[in-house]
């Protein structure tokens, strides 16, 4: 039997996934590691932190799946996204922490750039809204703030890149320095419809262009993995954005075709083709993971904080033990008694871009306890996520095409039924659950069977994909209504705080 592996470099945790080539998981390791708070609104990674989990990871599943390295046909990278690192060219030392995408510390910079009157530039050439969410302003900032970084970036002394850019040096021993289409599209500096960085968005914020990595498609060959890290050389085939790769893992290969992933925040991709299609509602556009030349694009929207409020409420608030036990507790209570918590600690991303708002949970009683707080923590994933959808919807129909009519989904949290059947029953449509839902990781697997001639075509691919579960709606449309309104009611609580 032949193999593939997947290194899925994720927000709170590193996991490597072994998948035979009908993409049925054969072994998988999973390590968390160290979230850096700096200053409120600052999020960091340690960029050695994140390759030594990554390898640690690789190494383990390797040895759970009973494989030797030589055994696998190629290596696939999936990652946080816009994660920010800046790194020595002769040492590969970071120069700083990895900023993170989650962090927000240069808004007031892209406040100045909205000043300047760049939005609709930024809108036109990269599919984007000027937001601390996106690399660009994260890079200009390291630049600004990390003594001489400027000056050695100028001089072509330093690199930058995503997570995918870091792993791929590491891998190859400094010998590639590149990205794929999917990763750059979120950096705020990458004109989406040529494929090529945008010298005037780059000159605009002052990043110079020696920094940049090489841009390819999703599926290419990107190199070796050195025969030291995991005992042989392994080709590196693909690489995507792990939302990207959500989206090609849940074989969504067509326009109109949508998945929502349940992480630590929430991303809700609709393949809109070969049509790069601006939305009127909130949404960005974005690269979709491209098998070729031929360019592939996305709208999308994204919710900062999905699952990660359960580890709040784990770790801030100490409400359980485990991530697991919130079914349960939200379980214990026949609703959620009228409490609604918007968890704004980040700001709200989409359709909202509201940086400045900040966490609310509204409707306490004295009757109010945990479980029913518990239970609007789970809500609001789903209703986030229905924000999401009908946004998106109205850009499909506004596009000439039709509503969303059903939505797969994945991720950790989608294996709580309770969320996903609120989920459906507030969207209105079914809900469909993969069998394989670890389809972030599959995606970038399957890029790079793609990339290494494992695989012919998309249609071998998409007759891989199997359904566990389809949650139908079951609540009457006027009463979804009605709590879609509560919803909006306590975003715009959250907002004016």
């Amino acid at each position: 039997m032949s193999y593939l592996l997947a290194l899925d470099q994720g927000t709170s945790s590193s996991r490597s996934i072994v998948f035979d080539t009908r993409g049925h998981v054969v072994a998988m390791a999973q390590r968390e590691f160290r979230q850096i708070y700096p200053q409120p609104g600052w999020v960091e990674h340690d960029a050695e932190e994140i390759w030594t989990s990554q390898m640690a990871t690789a190494r383990e599943a390797l040895a759970k799946a009973g494989i030797a390295a030589g055994e696998v046909l190629a290596l696939g990278i999936t990652n946080q996204r816009e994660t920010t690192l800046l790194w020595d060219r002769r040492t590969g030392a970071p120069l700083h922490h990895a900023i993170v995408w989650q962090d927000r510390r240069t808004e007031p910079l892209c406040a100045e750039l909205r000043a300047q009157g760049l939005t609709p530039l930024v809108s036109a050439h990269t599919g984007l809204v000027i937001d601390p969410y996106f690399s660009g302003t994260k890079l200009r900032w390291l630049l600004d703030h990390v003594p001489g970084a400027r000056a050695r970036a100028e001089r072509g002394e330093l690199a930058f890149g995503t997570v995918d850019s870091w792993l791929v040096w590491k891998l190859t021993q400094g010998r590639v320095h590149a990205t794929d289409v999917s990763n750059a599209a979120r950096t705020m500096l990458f004109d989406v419809r040529s494929n090529q960085w945008d010298r005037g968005l780059c000159e605009a914020l002052e990043v110079p262009l020696a920094l940049l990595p090489d841009v390819f498609p999703s599926a290419h060959p990107y190199g070796q993995v050195a025969a030291e890290h995991l005992g042989a050389a392994i080709p590196i085939g693909g690489i995507a954005g792990d939302q990207q790769a959500a989206l090609f893992g849940q074989a969504c290969f067509k326009a109109g075709m949508a998945k929502n992933t349940y992480g630590t925040g929430c991303f809700m991709l609709m393949h809109t083709g070969g049509q790069l299609q601006h939305s009127r509602n909130g949404l960005i556009s974005t690269a979709a993971a491209q098998v070729d030349a031929q360019p592939a694009y996305a709208l999308e929207g994204s919710v900062f904080i999905g699952g990660a409020v359960v580890q709040w409420l784990r770790d801030g608030l100490h409400a359980f033990p485990a991530s697991g036990d919130v079914q349960a507790l939200a379980e214990s209570v026949p609703d959620a008694g009228g409490v609604m918590f918007v968890p704004a600690f980040t700001g709200l991303g989409a359709p909202y871009w509201n940086a400045e708002a900040r966490g609310a949970i509204v409707g306490l009683t004295r009757g109010s306890s945990m479980a029913h707080i518990a239970r609007a923590a789970l809500e609001s994933i789903a209703f986030q996520s229905a924000a999401l959808l009908q946004a998106m919807s109205a850009d499909a129909v506004a596009a000439g095409g039709a509503p969303v009519s059903e939505l797969r989904v994945d991720g950790g949290a989608c294996v709580n039924d309770l969320l996903m059947q609120f989920q459906a029953d507030l969207l209105g449509i079914p809900v469909l659950r993969p069998k394989v839902i670890e389809t972030t990781a599959l995606g970038a697997a399957y890029l790079a069977g793609l990339g290494t001639g494992v695989y012919q075509g998309l249609e071998e691919l998409a007759g891989h994909w199997q359904t566990e579960r389809v949650f139908h709606p079951t609540l009457a449309r006027e009463r979804a209504a009605e709590r879609m309104a509560a919803w909006e009611r306590a975003v715009r609580q959250a907002t004016a705080a």
